[in-house]
């Protein structure tokens, strides 16, 4: 039987963190994070200058209407080397694929199960539709797959191998959406991470975060669901977070032990390594990701999932203060009605 607090929970806590660690999202520097933004312990606005972004050097061409998904925010990508990548969003705004999160429990609830149809057609028009999101940077695996997409080549072959964990930040709404059957979980997380991330890192990864969200969901703490996980061959799994948790400090284990980047093979580690650590201190989780820098937003995208299905209580003001709360409760309302009694 799921406790419908952790399913809430677990709905908020990816939205959450990620609209913390938003301001001061791919910071390495991190002595910048307190210099730039104070103590962060609720929602601010990102603000230029940026003192690590790499927008400057990543590269973005459109050939017209079919694979144009910057719009106004193009012209970002070849200005000075300080700009923000989510200058324009507002506190306590999500970012890019977390927006995409909300689409895909759209797509969900109106269609009663998982379409992967469904959900690439309102990607494809939320991505090409000029402001539908105030993002400046979309990630390498939009890119490609609207490169593709322009082309001319089928919805299902434009994604590419893609091995960061930005390609989990999506998942929630499929957890829950699935929170009863394993198997369909199994089954529609790897359909849907294939379309725009393709790859076994990222399907073994994507499987994995699933299956511990669903062991927390169903009343398992974080050891145990951490031991109940499958694939329980995957490396993740293989290290000492218990001994590194009480022995170690975060900034040691995420920067000297993984880096805080976003390609999974340190990112995932990163993430349980937090989970395990603050699972009953969720709150002190979310905002020590935030001040670890890096990939925070995604990696706090999976961690706050995770971190509510093991029953995070949220502050009220973090639920409050997230932009588009209002849209977010009706799309969590309608999923919970999924559960039985």
């Amino acid at each position: 039987m799921i406790d419908p607090a952790r399913f809430d929970a677990a709905w908020w806590g990816g939205f959450i963190a990620d609209a913390l660690a938003m301001p001061v999202h791919w910071y390495y520097s991190r002595e910048r994070i307190p210099q730039d933004y104070g103590d962060i312990t609720g929602y601010l606005p990102p603000h230029n200058p940026h003192p690590d972004s790499f927008l400057w050097r990543s590269q973005y061409a459109c050939t017209g209407p079919t694979d144009d998904i910057l719009h106004e925010q193009k012209r970002w990508w070849s200005g000075p080397r300080d700009i923000h990548y989510h200058q324009f969003l507002h506190a306590g705004e999500n970012t890019l694929n977390l927006q995409l999160a909300r689409l895909l429990a759209e797509s969900l609830l109106e269609c009663g199960r998982y379409d992967r149809d469904d959900y690439a057609r309102r990607y494809v028009d939320f991505m090409l539709t000029p402001g539908s999101h105030g993002d400046t940077y979309v990630e390498e695996c939009h890119r490609a797959f609207f490169r593709h997409y322009g082309q001319g080549i089928e919805v299902e072959d434009c994604g590419v191998e893609d091995i960061h964990i930005g390609g989990l930040a999506t998942l929630a709404p499929l957890i829950l959406f699935h929170a009863q059957d394993r198997d369909a979980l199994q089954a529609a997380v790897t359909e849907h991470v294939a379309l725009t991330h393709k790859g076994t890192e990222t399907a073994a990864a994507a499987t994995l975060y699933a299956d511990l969200a669903f062991h927390l969901l169903h009343g398992r703490s974080m050891e145990e669901a951490l031991a109940a996980a499958a694939p329980a061959e995957h490396p993740a799994l293989r290290h000492p977070y218990r001994a590194w948790a009480e022995r170690r400090p975060d900034d040691e284990v995420i920067g000297a032990q993984f880096s805080p980047a976003c390609y999974l093979k340190d990112a995932l580690p990163a993430t349980l390594h937090l989970a395990l650590k603050y699972a009953a201190a969720p709150r002190d989780g979310l905002l020590a990701n935030v001040r670890l820098g890096g990939d925070n937003c995604h990696r706090g995208a999976v961690l706050g999932t995770l971190l509510g299905a093991a029953g995070a209580v949220w502050p009220a003001e973090w639920v409050k203060g997230l932009y588009g709360q209002s849209e977010l409760r009706v799309l969590l309302e309608r999923l919970r009605d999924r559960l039985p009694g």
